[in-house]
């Protein structure tokens, strides 16, 4: 069986949770073995492909789904959608598709409509937690018959790393909030640091501020306890001692679906204070994991404060996510690769 991945164009011209994702994601099925590889779109033709599997339901993606399916070609779709869509969310988005239509003759389509028509497309759609799944199921009205829950894995060198690289490299001692991510507004690293000024708790951030938000990490590097370690690649020894190194990490972004970070933090030992608008859910988590307002600096300062004067040991911080191995991930999804090649 041959699977042929992809995403939109400019993937991997950056570095973040999605790349990780789908570079993970492909290096576990290989491991089974599977054929698998990146589709290059100028030079492949997906009906060279047995099963597509496409990552993300936006940035244009819908393209690709309506090929295959023309091609007849069965389409895995992992969709990675923001758990706030609902009934009501989705309501208004159907109005203001409606209304654009009308306005330009129908010349003129929405994103909201674009990524309903590929997650309509799919044979199978991929959540990775029940939040997503009751998005995809009220939000876009995806049958849930289609929809399969596979989380996001870890890689098995943060369960295994220690403080001690990050401290002889850095020189920060003592105790320190973690952030990581990218450096921009969305992310919210400037709130964090702002509600933990008065804490006098330093702040390590790791992750790239592109060019439109280089103004912004310079106000973040003005403040005297925030140090950037830039962007770290995701093998490097370094970042898996950060986590491991870190009091708390913090994710206070105005959305999330299903961050790495969190994962990789948890797995490192390091308990975690998020936003609510997320699809991560962990049963019995709520010792180590603080979901909360992405815009709650008090909440934030104090959540962090709690976890820092009473710290949860890290064998049972690391037990919430032992289960999370990209392996296992890949034997779920060469399931759902197979469901649809016997199909046909």
């Amino acid at each position: 069986m041959r699977i042929g991945i992809l995403s939109y164009p400019m993937l991997f011209q950056r570095e973040g949770g999605l790349q990780v994702q789908v570079r993970s994601t492909m290096q576990a099925l290989r491991q089974l073995p599977l054929e698998v590889e990146l589709v290059d779109p100028n030079r492949d033709r997906l009906d060279s492909y047995d099963v597509v599997h496409v990552f993300s339901a936006i940035n244009g993606n819908y393209r690709v789904v309506e090929l295959a399916s023309e091609l007849g070609v069965p389409v895995v779709l992992s969709a990675l959608l923001s758990p706030g869509w609902n009934r009501h969310t989705a309501m208004r988005a159907r109005i203001a598709d409606r209304l654009t239509g009308r306005l330009t003759q129908w010349a003129v389509q929405t994103s909201y409509a674009q990524t309903k028509r590929a997650l309509q497309l799919a044979q199978l759609v991929v959540a990775l937690g029940p939040a997503e799944q009751a998005a995809l199921v009220d939000g876009f009205r995806v049958a849930p018959s289609r929809i399969r829950l596979l989380p996001n894995g870890i890689g098995e060198h943060f369960f295994r790393a220690d403080e001690y690289l990050f401290r002889s490299r850095t020189g920060v001692v003592g105790p320190f909030v973690l952030m990581v991510g990218s450096i921009s507004p969305y992310k919210n690293q400037l709130g964090l640091v702002r509600a933990l000024d008065r804490l006098g708790l330093p702040v390590v951030l790791i992750g790239q501020a592109q060019r439109q938000h280089q103004d912004y990490l310079q106000q973040l590097l003005h403040w005297p306890k925030v140090h950037w370690l830039g962007q770290l690649d995701h093998h490097d020894p370094l970042l898996a001692s950060t986590y491991a190194a870190a009091s708390v990490l913090a994710l206070p972004s105005q959305g999330e679906v299903f961050p790495l970070c969190v994962l990789e933090a948890l797995a490192g030992g390091t308990p975690v204070v998020m936003t609510d608008e997320s699809a991560l859910s962990l049963p019995d988590s709520a010792f180590a994991l603080k979901q909360l307002r992405w815009n709650d600096a008090d909440a934030l300062g104090r959540e962090i404060r709690s976890l820092i004067d009473h710290p949860p040991g890290r064998p049972e911080v690391r037990a919430l996510v032992q289960a999370f191995t990209w392996q296992r991930v890949a034997l779920r999804i060469a399931d759902c690769y197979r469901e649809l090649s016997d199909a046909v």
